[in-house]
């Protein structure tokens, strides 16, 4: 009897959950058994439970983005899921993620289900979301049943379940430049740092208040680094950053 089926039967009896999850720890040891039994496990911290596929001519593209909030690389499996992972990465609210956490076994219509959801997050305040990525064109009957399941099985143990699609492009275009200067040798001097906080403690021109602060290609990408961990904030959303977008200080370095 599989582990599935076991579950299908102990459901039966006391009615419990039939989910199940197959995961690979911190060790590299191969873990199952009931979801409900390991939901405090902390999946943001796992090895992807497959390995990162493409094929030529598919339109899709494997690789690993460096995270700045890891410190680390985490995997994607298309353009998609890389400016998904980006935008995470840029989520202050967002202290770590993986990419393809687990298994998430079930049965449907008399078989066995599996599915790997692309990324399980821990917020700030200690609670998860577990994040599918596809677009609205691109949904089949099985993968709406897969991503319903897997929304019923986060809810019967606490954590969020998010479905995305295509993000805006301006804000992915916004996000994946300041990306380029995520990385801590972009973070610059203190008193460079502690400069720029005093010029935009109001709202002032990115390129006018980096003059005031020294030379621009030595500010600038410090000012980058400040905007991409959000202690300086711009509207992303609206339109492309340009030298007269208005920066002001936003959280706490």
């Amino acid at each position: 009897m599989t582990l599935v089926d076991e579950l299908v039967v102990s459901a039966a009896v006391d009615g419990r959950s039939t989910f199940a999850v197959k995961f690979v720890d911190g060790d590299g040891e191969v873990q199952r058994g009931r979801l409900g039994s390991y939901w405090q496990v902390e999946f943001e911290q796992v090895p992807p439970v497959r390995q990162f596929r493409w094929a030529k001519g598919t339109g899709s593209f494997a690789g690993w983005w460096w995270s700045e909030t890891m410190a680390q690389h985490v995997g994607f499996e298309s353009w998609l899921e890389r400016d998904h992972a980006m935008l995470l990465d840029q989520d202050r609210d967002v202290v770590a993620f993986a990419s393809q956490p687990f298994w998430l076994l079930w049965t449907q219509h008399g078989r066995m289900r599996r599915h790997a959801p692309d990324f399980f997050a821990r917020r700030a305040n200690g609670t998860a979301v577990v994040i599918d990525v596809r677009s609205d064109d691109r949904i089949g009957q099985a993968d709406a049943e897969a991503f319903d399941a897997t929304a019923r099985a986060c809810a019967e143990v606490g954590w969020s379940y998010r479905r995305v699609g295509t993000p805006d492009p301006v804000l992915v275009a916004n996000v994946r430049w300041l990306a380029r200067y995520r990385h801590p040798r972009c973070r610059g001097r203190r008193d460079v740092v502690e400069a720029l906080l005093a010029v935009f403690a109001e709202p002032t021109g990115l390129f006018a208040g980096v003059a005031e602060v020294g030379d621009r290609l030595a500010v600038l990408p410090v000012a980058y680094h400040l905007l991409w961990r959000q202690v300086l904030r711009v509207d992303l959303t609206t339109e492309p950053l340009r030298p007269g977008s208005l920066v002001r200080v936003g959280r706490q370095p």
